[in-house]
């Protein structure tokens, strides 16, 4: 009986023999994970800020981290908050690191809570308009699975290329921002600026 010989390339036998770069991917995994427990922090605080949030069971769950290795084939670690979660409502923000390609935050709205908020984000696309710089850069969710995060055309386009008239007309609403894993000295902030940007978006237009 003969069975097929499994054969590693240069490069593979290469990296089966190298147990640095597994534990170096190891640490870095565990740094994003502190990154977004220092995030998640900021998140628990901010929303106070905004007076429609205050008293809301939005905000009572605390923040949940957890983290993956198949995202698409690549490692992943993501935050949540606040997030509510039924067959019909989400209420959902979250943030998302993965590996070898950006950090991303995302807005999902359905139901009860898109009814609720969705008049004011149109209010502030249709201020803003769709090319300035406070809205440029923001990307609409096209695709079918509120739970897919990556920004292919089948999945995001940016707002200057959306034809809907509002938001409220979508069977649910993804809003997101990505930055490149090479700018993380600022993730941080990033993370933290269009958390409160989304707050502001929902509530103060």
């Amino acid at each position: 009986m003969s069975t097929a010989k499994v054969t590693l390339s240069p490069k593979e036998l290469e990296l089966v023999n190298n147990a640095d770069w597994i534990l170096t991917k190891n640490l870095i995994i565990e740094k994003v994970y502190q990154l977004f427990g220092v995030v998640g922090s900021h998140f628990q605080s901010d929303f106070s800020k905004y007076p429609a949030f205050h008293n809301s069971a939005i905000f009572s769950t605390l923040p949940k981290i957890a983290k993956g290795e198949q995202y698409l084939q690549l490692p992943y670690v993501m935050l949540d908050y606040p997030r509510l979660f039924t067959e019909s409502d989400i209420f959902a923000i979250r943030s998302f690191f993965w590996w070898g390609n950006h950090c991303s935050i995302h807005l999902v709205l359905k139901g009860a809570w898109l009814a609720q908020y969705g008049h004011s984000i149109d209010n502030y696309f249709q201020l803003y308009g769709k090319y300035a710089d406070e809205t440029r850069d923001w990307f609409i969710g096209v695709g079918l699975d509120p739970w897919q995060h990556h920004f292919n055309k089948d999945n995001y386009i940016r707002m200057a290329d959306w034809n809907g008239y509002s938001v409220t007309k979508l069977p649910f609403l993804k809003l997101a921002k990505k930055i490149p894993l090479e700018e993380w000295e600022d993730i941080d902030l990033f993370m933290i600026r269009n958390f409160n940007k989304m707050l502001a978006m929902m509530t103060e237009y």
